[in-house]
């Protein structure tokens, strides 16, 4: 995401803390699966992965071991590893020289505000598309190409080193496919960006796009029975018009009646809850609430009812907390952890089949650190040691949704009515069966908080007839000190932030009689397994 501070998405609702309503909250939960719930992805959680460092994150002649073992972590759940879009702004910088074997990248001088920046310049060979063999088998990847330079021949010579390396006996032997060519990043910035001029619209995009479509789709080979397809959009406008850039306007254009327009399967918008920020004490709290993620992401609901008319599936292609790559003491903390867990599956309710959260090297949001670190994520300041690969707090999310929706392969969810303003919850099935449970307080307690924490009892209850009923259920926790702390997290007791990305320490889990109902504390997420 590029440095646009004066772009402002984010809902300003109040700030001001609220105390949950009542001591006791009922949470009442169907025991057969409402017609309304939508089935989950395995991999509804993926991630969008800056394109400059690329090689950094998989390794160039061996795999980055730490990256594999994160990413395992999650396919060891849902049986299927989380989706990649590489891309992001460096992806309209990127060209190829086949005299390259991986990646020659030129940095602007980082900042206190933007330690880790993106490049402004890349050069790839084709070693550079080869090192995805090196993740899980069953990863699927997008990958976008240059269209900001306005270069066909830039475009078409990384495309076909694209399809050479994804076709190639490796790759093949390795179990990781092409799912979709994304061709540029944010097209309706471009005039903002000086890659178009002012009069640019979306008519313009929709008559170039099909160009560079139309070139692209021969080298790799799309057709109507091929594998890989085209990944539209990745626009960051939420217009909900038929003008301007938005996904009525472009299907209004004919984008979809082109010949390249027969293998457009997705539609990708791009979403922040915000922008870079300082001195705001209360940002951590306004993202954690549950009314601002609900408002953020609803703006989206004419475009994906228009895109699924169409046929077409609907996905958020980069996501995050706040665009500029995150604030600090916000983004890396374990609120922001709870944010990306509402966050994700009340998007699933709208109907976004993937959520795909943007990561670089160094970004202060990261779920994922894949390298070593030398400088301050959060000021840019030199570190008196290197820091080694390591998780961040939102990386539990990730965890949490993957045991969530369990490996079953047809999981459905949906959001559980809950009459507190900090209290939201889902209820997962599986053969149209109550099988599991997630609940999140999200009131921060933070470390300047002088009271003591409070919780709030979950009274739990259940509708409709069934020949048996869940008499017990087993709870795992995660644990937070703080909402703005920005590590201490442990999942069920254990921990992730380990030199491998191995989860370490005894599995905790609590089992109790439903008629009992349990207690949720303030910045805490539980995970509740019915047993009939």
């Amino acid at each position: 995401m590029p440095y646009f501070a004066h772009r402002r998405l984010f809902l300003c609702l109040s700030s001001l803390l609220v105390s949950t309503a009542s001591a006791v909250v009922e949470v009442s939960l169907s025991l057969s699966v409402p017609s309304n719930a939508p089935e989950l992805s395995p991999s509804l959680l993926s991630f969008s992965i800056e394109g400059d460092r690329w090689t950094d994150w998989t390794g160039t002649t061996s795999k980055n071991q730490f990256l594999y073992n994160a990413l395992d972590n999650l396919k060891t759940l849902t049986g299927v590893p989380p989706s990649i879009r590489i891309g992001g702004d460096s992806e309209d910088h990127t060209n190829f020289n086949p005299n390259v074997e991986f990646s020659e990248a030129i940095f602007p001088d980082f900042s206190t505000t933007v330690p880790y920046p993106e490049a402004t310049n890349v050069t790839v060979g084709d070693g550079y598309y080869e090192t995805a063999r090196f993740l899980p088998s069953g990863m699927r990847i997008t990958w976008g190409v240059n269209f900001g330079q306005d270069n066909l021949t830039a475009a078409f010579l990384t495309a076909r080193s694209m399809a050479k390396a994804f076709s190639s006996p490796a790759m093949k032997d390795a179990g990781v496919t092409l799912d979709f060519v994304e061709i540029g990043n944010e097209a309706d910035w471009y005039i903002n960006n000086g890659a178009r001029p002012s009069n640019w619209t979306s008519v313009d995009y929709t008559q170039e796009w099909t160009e560079f479509a139309s070139n692209i789709s021969e080298t790799v080979g799309m057709s109507s029975t091929s594998h890989t397809k085209f990944f539209v959009g990745s626009f960051i406008t939420s217009s909900n018009s038929t003008t301007g850039f938005s996904p009525q306007a472009i299907y209004a254009e004919g984008i979809l009646d082109s010949e390249p327009g027969a293998f457009i399967t997705t539609f990708s918008q791009h979403q922040y809850s915000g922008v870079f920020s300082e001195g705001d004490e209360d940002l951590l709290q306004e993202l954690m609430t549950k009314e601002n993620i609900r408002g953020n992401l609803s703006v989206h609901s004419t475009d994906i009812a228009v895109t699924h008319s169409r046929g077409l599936d609907y996905v958020l292609g980069e996501a995050n907390s706040f665009a500029n790559h995150g604030v600090s003491n916000v983004s890396n903390t374990a609120g922001a952890a709870l944010w990306a867990l509402d966050y994700t599956l009340f998007a699933s309710q709208l109907g976004i089949s993937h959520v795909f959260f943007h990561e670089g090297v160094g970004y202060k949001y990261n779920f994922i650190q894949p390298v070593e670190l030398t400088r301050s994520i959060l000021d840019g300041s030199a570190l008196p040691e290197p820091v080694a690969p390591h998780v961040q707090p939102p990386y539990y999310a990730a965890i949490i949704i993957g045991e969530a929706i369990g490996n079953s392969n047809q999981t459905q969810a949906v959001e559980l009515s809950i009459d507190n303003s900090r209290i939201s919850g889902y209820a997962f099935y599986e053969h149209d069966v109550l099988v599991r449970a997630v609940v999140i307080n999200s009131q921060a307690y933070m470390k300047a908080e002088t009271t003591s924490r409070s919780s709030t009892h979950l009274d739990l209850g259940f509708l409709g007839e069934s020949e048996s009923r869940p008499t017990t259920v087993q709870v795992k926790r995660l644990a937070i000190g703080h909402a703005d702390d920005d590590s201490g997290l442990t999942w069920g007791g254990q921990t992730y932030e380990t030199n491998d990305a191995r989860a370490q320490g005894e599995l905790e889990i609590e089992t109790m009689q439903v008629a009992s109902g349990l207690d949720i504390a303030e910045t805490e997420a539980v995970l509740l397994s019915f047993i009939y």
